[in-house]
């Protein structure tokens, strides 16, 4: 506080303001005899000048010497303690040079003590205020910075995580294939390896088109399709008009992923997963048929959706069950 920009000015107004109140209590009249108004106000300025420059030259020292388990404010205001004991001398002392007035040393002493404590607390007290106003907001800062690593590292493990049983099958698949269809085997291959450039190439990405995710969802449906066959439905009514917006990459692939694993995928009960928008959110839906052995679920990728939502547009992906439906809302990114 005390080495702001424009503390001239607050100590031009703080003399002024101890110079009104003093005249209104009277407090002039103490010395014993009349002052000049000027000069009385010249005092008073010059206490205000001292009391705030000597804080401010202590300042640091009180900071650098740290003594355990001693707040620094309580050093800095015992050091000024000392300095308004020199300042109220060196006032004293300057009336026994230049006054023309016989006046009590003592009462004199007392009263610059006086003055100068009252100003010196009341800068300290205002002191006291900013800086834990300041470390406040440095604590704010301090608690923003974490939450953001943190949620960038969930955002990173997200964006790096292809579920390795996705994997396993896809290859269990292709072994089939290969001795079945060489055709299907090379098709299947190539988008595999799309599905997997796609991951790589954006691995460093915060945000993705949504044109670029659905190109890459249709390599990612291929290769279910030729696993599930016609035992799962997966329905593409997104509207091109939003394509050039933006979305979490490797989001719907997740939660279409997420549908398979908690669902029964069978040609009885086959399972139908819809993909639209609607307002400014893309939903993922689809009919609820729940695996009676259900796998291990963490629900950690749901949860790092929400997150990483939450960091990068301020919203959480809203997740609404209903009747025999089960619905995410994924909210599309508006980059201006």
């Amino acid at each position: 506080m005390f080495k702001i920009k424009y503390r001239y000015l607050f100590i031009l107004l703080l003399a002024i303001y101890s110079y009104i109140n003093i005249l209104f209590t009277e407090g002039d009249k103490l010395f014993g005899f009349e002052l000049n108004p000027i000069l009385f106000f010249t005092l008073l300025l010059i206490i205000a000048f001292f009391v705030w420059e000597g804080s401010r030259w202590l300042s640091p020292l009180a900071f650098k010497f740290k003594i355990k388990k001693i707040n620094p404010l309580i050093l800095l205001f015992a050091l000024s303690v000392i300095n308004i004991y020199l300042i109220s001398t060196a006032v004293t002392a300057g009336f026994i040079i230049f006054s023309d007035h016989s006046f009590n040393r003592v009462i004199t002493f007392k009263l610059a003590i006086g003055f100068s404590f009252r100003v010196n607390l009341f800068l300290h007290c205002i002191n006291a205020i900013y800086f834990f106003i300041d470390q406040y907001k440095g604590a704010q800062l301090e608690a923003e910075r974490l939450k953001k690593q943190n949620i960038e590292a969930r955002f990173e493990a997200l964006r790096n995580q292809v579920n390795p049983h996705f994997l396993f099958n896809s290859f269990n698949v292709l072994s089939t294939l290969v001795y079945k269809d060489a055709d299907t085997s090379a098709k299947f291959i190539e988008q595999l390896s799309n599905v997997y450039r796609y991951i790589i190439y954006n691995q460093e990405n915060k945000v993705v088109t949504i044109y670029d995710e659905l190109a890459f969802i249709e390599s990612y449906i291929y290769l279910l399709k030729i696993r599930f066959k016609d035992n799962l439905i997966i329905e593409n009514k997104v509207c091109n008009d939003i394509k050039g917006q933006y979305i979490a990459p490797a989001a719907l692939q997740l939660l279409i992923e997420n549908a398979i694993k908690h669902n029964i995928v069978s040609k009885a009960e086959p399972l139908t997963i819809r993909l639209f928008n609607t307002d400014d959110y893309i939903i993922v839906e689809n009919n609820i048929q729940l695996k009676e052995v259900k796998e291990p679920s963490t629900r950690i990728g749901l949860r790092n959706i929400r997150e990483r939502y939450d960091y990068l547009s301020g919203e959480n992906s809203l997740i609404i069950e209903q009747n025999h439906m089960f619905r995410i809302k994924i909210p599309i990114i508006y980059l201006s």
